[in-house]
């Protein structure tokens, strides 16, 4: 079972304007076949079909907790997206200040699902083109080498996706999320590294990092890389996954210290609270009404 914290894993600036071509770019990220959305369903389902998981705890216990930690990617990938397509404006508006339905502008290169069929400058299940994420990226052979040795392979492709969302933008919200991914990209294939090692002597370390780019030379990364964000695997679990301490184990690949098990997940930083967007019946044509409504059930609550 999971427990669900009202927080995303790391304190994010919401964009001061909108930009929808960054958020086509991270979109990407979530529904596409090295975006997070593949990383999330395929560990996940590798732990749902683990057989022999006590005898083999320490390698189901690693591919469990890191599915854990992939449900909060696909979450900060989605408020990134919520975040850059905040405030994109409606074609001005009636006499009385309500606004028009005719069609929205929303500048540059963007992607037309963001505002036509899905949630209005909101996230989806699709990569950065509007296609829908596919079933069909999962990978679960049920052999384990090949299992791990896949989701070695699916973490550095994931790196170089977000590095080429990171050339496709400048944006600083964007850029710090990504900042983000790579550091905690780079522990999962550090990670799935050293179980690979363990079972079979290749030390698969030293292909790392693939693309051959150090993360410090991302200058959003580096905040992170100083905090040691990057030599931390997060136990998700309020009791349970201890014997990853088994796998990661041994010193940071920069040198910089040793690698740790942190109890809990990190403190995070607040959820954006982005406002209503009437012109596209979000809550509501008059979202006062709902708001009136909410309110009176948590004084209600309250009393």
């Amino acid at each position: 079972m999971f427990l669900r914290i009202d927080r995303l894993q790391v304190e994010m600036p919401l964009p001061k304007e909108a930009d929808p071509v960054a958020a086509a770019a991270v979109q990407e990220l979530m529904g596409g076949r090295f975006g997070e959305m593949t990383t999330l369903n395929t560990y996940m389902y590798q732990s749902f079909n683990f057989r022999q998981r006590e005898k083999l705890r320490p390698y189901y216990a690693l591919i469990a907790n890191i599915a854990t930690e992939e449900l909060g990617h696909i979450e900060l990938v989605a408020a990134a997206v919520n975040g850059l397509m905040n405030g994109a404006e409606p074609k001005g508006s009636t006499s009385n200040g309500d606004a028009v339905f005719q069609g929205h502008f929303v500048p540059g290169a963007m992607m037309k699902a963001h505002v036509a069929p899905g949630p209005f400058s909101g996230i989806m299940a699709a990569d950065s083109l509007g296609r829908p994420w596919q079933g069909d990226y999962i990978f679960n052979s049920g052999n384990l080498i090949l299992d791990l040795l896949h989701n070695f392979f699916l973490e550095n492709g994931a790196r170089t996706a977000k590095l080429r969302a990171y050339q496709l933008t400048t944006n600083p919200a964007a850029r710090r999320m990504l900042g983000y991914l790579f550091t905690r990209g780079g522990v999962h294939a550090h990670a799935y590294a050293l179980a690979l090692e363990q079972l079979t002597g290749v030390d698969m370390k030293k292909m790392l990092p693939i693309p051959n780019l150090q993360p410090e030379q991302i200058p959003e990364s580096r905040p992170f890389l100083e905090e040691g964000w990057h030599r931390r695997l997060y136990r998700f679990s309020t009791s349970d996954y201890d014997e990853v301490r088994m796998i990661w184990q041994g010193d940071a690949l920069d040198g910089s210290g040793p690698l740790e098990v942190r109890d809990g997940p990190p403190e995070g930083g607040p959820q954006f609270d982005l406002d209503a967007a009437p012109e596209a019946f979000i809550p509501d044509y008059h979202p006062q009404e709902i708001l009136e409504m909410a309110q009176k059930l948590y004084q209600k609550a309250k009393g």
